[in-house]
């Protein structure tokens, strides 16, 4: 556990610097991983060389996602939008016209991760339609 929340701050720490890439919405996405990869070099250049390669190691192992504390990292990343969105009454989802296909399209791998993940965002999304901040 202390793994994946030590890659999910460092993964948010140099989204800070690049700039969010949200799921759905106008922020281009096409240099998002050149912007992410120069946060990191400059955040991870300023800290101690000891520092610095172990949070290196923890981002790269997050961005890689090869393995399963860094694919349950992803999932929960990719978790938060949805719960968030379905707290506030549709948040993105009903600012960007998104359907569910769309939603079940980003959100697809938190299965694969974690099965009781997947039954989280199946029910998220299962009500999300239900009370119409998705479209069907």
């Amino acid at each position: 556990v202390d793994r994946v929340i030590r890659m999910l701050l460092i993964h948010d720490i140099v989204e800070i610097d690049a700039g969010d890439t949200p799921v759905f919405g106008t922020t281009p996405a096409a240099d998002q991983t050149e912007r992410e990869q120069a946060a990191a070099n400059r955040l991870f250049g300023l800290l101690p060389d000891d520092q610095a390669d172990e949070f290196r190691e923890l981002w790269d192992e997050f961005e890689s996602a090869d393995t399963a504390d860094a694919r349950f990292a992803k999932a929960v990343d990719r978790l938060q939008p949805s719960i968030l969105n379905h707290a506030v009454g549709g948040g993105t989802w009903t600012d960007y016209d998104v359907d569910e296909s769309a939603e079940r399209a980003a959100t697809g791998r938190i299965a694969d991760a974690s099965p009781a993940l997947g039954e989280v965002i199946d029910t998220i999304v299962a009500d999300a339609v239900a009370h119409g901040w998705l479209r069907p």
